[in-house]
């Protein structure tokens, strides 16, 4: 009888929660369908336009935006009381969460803390002298006086969320070195997963060492510069590799899969190649030692493939905020489906030709030797026909190398700063992880030379950073100096000043970038008419010198005004109207 009246309740209770989830349902369906109409949207974003007090980038752009939300909210309701209303939704939902459940028990979590300590303490140092810098980077110099988080026309919801976190304020300050403290933990712990699930749950202080390029790849290094976002550029890592824990279980693989790689997405698409290089290297390990049967191979990449497909249409087409603009550096706009193939092929000629520019002579040839040892182990260890190992090991690099820019791939003007390579350090963990794990010492050899090359390269960069920043700081004093002297009694609110030419790096930029060319990449010019934005904002925004200063590719070159020159120094010449002011940065 008690068991009776029991099972009643729980049948009363389910009842009554199934009840609020389909008025819920009902509830924002109805609201969804009614953004659906264009009266609806427009209304909204007026509203938002008029409380918030902010234009966005593109009017219609954000019109767009809502109606994709529309359609999103509209699939994931639909998908949501699938998994709560219907009896196989839940049996599905049950059967996911005991399978990750079972995933997570068979690992001792224990046993990753004093690598992960290891590699804290690495990336640490690695980054001491980054840290020691203390300097605002690109977008930061307007952070740190606005506060604002431009995270959100990027398609970055999830970095927008976090940011009210761990800057717990409505506008954004200046918390270093807290961010990029966060960021080191999330690369120690990237490190040590990445290693645990290549070396078959087995954890080497070799196999550490290996994955130093995660972290400390010169490309990376940009990532960690920032002060307010270098969290935000570790956490794509790691969120690409958490699903690799469920991979022993299909379901649990799958959805979360498709899970981390849509908060990927909302973080960082530059990322977006980590989760298939990793895919093709487990793959090509167990089809290379004949772990795994052809059949539960194929199994394996149709559901990885399936879940990252599913993942990047999602984001595409329900969550991406489209930016098409010819004025900026950079746009969302994809190559047409005509013209798929040739932009493919542009975009990777150029991607290389600029990892091949930026990288030094050494770290070149260490490279090669990383790809020459890959295919050697390969070839030598295969449980396969050895000549089929040897060119399937060349494939696999080739295609992960591929990867390893992600979906930018397709973008029609892609975008190739450092921190867009990040991909590139984690391919080149991956490949000096599979040879070091159970091979010669002379690989291994290789893998340390190459990473202590970075591991030295990041103190260089960020001393030479520093050194950089007091040489612009004293630029920057004397020009306002001599401006001040000379408009001492004008209104200088009135007058506009329009730079030609540019500081130019400091003398250890310049020595370092004799055998390093990516050192010029990573430190910003801070003054001058470069065609990079901050190069011109700092010296008058943190300086409280409030006038207008013109790009020369977008306005009127004020040489052709014929100013007459007022100042001329060793550092610069000053030409002036009084209204219209010149000046001609000397290197």
């Amino acid at each position: 009888m008690k068991l009776f009246m029991k099972q009643n309740q729980i049948n009363k209770k389910s009842k009554i929660r199934n009840r609020i989830i389909i008025i819920l349902s009902l509830i924002s369906l109805i609201a969804c369908i009614t953004v659906l109409f264009p009266q609806v949207r427009r209304l909204i974003l007026d509203l938002a336009i008029q409380s918030l007090g902010k234009e966005p980038i593109s009017y219609e752009m954000s019109l767009k935006l809502l109606l994709s939300f529309a359609l999103g909210g509209i699939c994931f309701i639909i998908f949501f009381d699938y998994c709560t209303l219907t009896n196989s939704g839940r049996k599905l939902t049950k059967e996911v969460i005991q399978e990750m459940k079972d995933c997570l028990c068979k690992i001792d979590f224990k046993d990753f803390i004093k690598p992960a300590l290891l590699m804290f303490v690495i990336y640490l140092l690695g980054t001491l002298a980054i840290i020691r810098a203390n300097t605002l980077y690109g977008d930061e110099i307007s952070w740190s006086i606005t506060g604002y988080r431009s995270w959100y026309d990027w398609s970055r919801y999830v970095i927008m969320f976090l940011s009210y976190i761990i800057h717990p304020e409505i506008r954004i300050t200046d918390i270093s070195p807290l961010p990029q403290l966060m960021a080191i933990t999330i690369l120690s712990f990237s490190s040590v997963l990445l290693v645990y699930i290549l070396c078959k749950r087995k954890i080497s202080t070799i196999g550490l060492l290996a994955s130093i390029p995660i972290g400390l790849s010169p490309f990376f290094l940009e990532c960690l510069s920032y002060k307010f976002a270098a969290v935000y550029g570790a956490l794509p890592i790691i969120l690409s590799i958490i699903p690799f824990l469920f991979i022993t279980h299909k379901k649990a693989f799958f959805f979360s899969s498709l899970v981390f790689l849509l908060i990927l997405s909302m973080v960082n698409q530059a990322a977006s190649g980590i989760y298939p290089m990793i895919v093709i290297i487990l793959c090509f390990q167990d089809w290379n030692s004949r772990e795994k049967t052809n059949k539960e191979l194929l199994s394996f990449i149709g559901i990885s493939a399936a879940a990252f497909c599913l993942s990047m249409l999602i984001f595409r087409f329900f969550i991406m905020k489209s930016f098409e603009s010819d004025n900026f550096y950079t746009s969302t706009a994809t190559h047409t489906l005509s013209n798929l193939l040739p932009g493919l092929l542009n975009n990777f000629i150029e991607y290389t030709t600029v990892i091949y520019q930026d990288l030094s002579v050494i770290w070149v040839i260490c490279i090669l030797l990383v790809f020459v040892f890959v295919i050697t182990k390969s070839t030598f260890l295969s449980s396969r026909n050895k000549i089929l190992s040897f060119f399937t090991s060349i494939i696999v690099i080739c295609v992960s190398f591929i990867w390893s820019y992600g979906i930018y791939l397709l973008l029609a003007r892609p975008f190739f700063s450092p921190r867009s390579i990040c991909g590139f350090g984690v391919f080149l963990a991956i490949l000096c992880i599979y040879i070091v794990s159970n091979y010669k010492k002379m690989a291994t050899i290789i893998v340390i030379a190459l990473n202590w090359c970075f591991f030295v390269f990041a103190f260089s960069y960020g001393n030479a950073l520093a050194d950089h920043v007091r040489y612009a700081n004293f630029r920057e004093g004397i020009l306002l100096h001599d401006l001040n002297t000379l408009y001492l009694d004008h209104n200088i609110d009135k007058m506009s000043i329009q730079l030609k030419n540019s500081i130019d790096y400091s003398p250890t930029v310049k020595n370092i970038a004799k055998h390093n060319p990516i050192i010029k990449k990573l430190v910003p010019i801070r003054l001058g008419a470069t065609d990079i934005y901050w190069d011109h904002r700092y010296f008058l925004d943190h300086y409280n010198y409030n006038t207008n200063v013109l790009y020369n590719d977008t306005q009127t070159d004020y040489d052709t005004f014929d100013l007459p020159v007022v100042l001329d120094s060793y550092y610069h010449t000053i030409k002036s109207d009084g209204e219209y002011i010149l000046v001609i940065l000397k290197h």
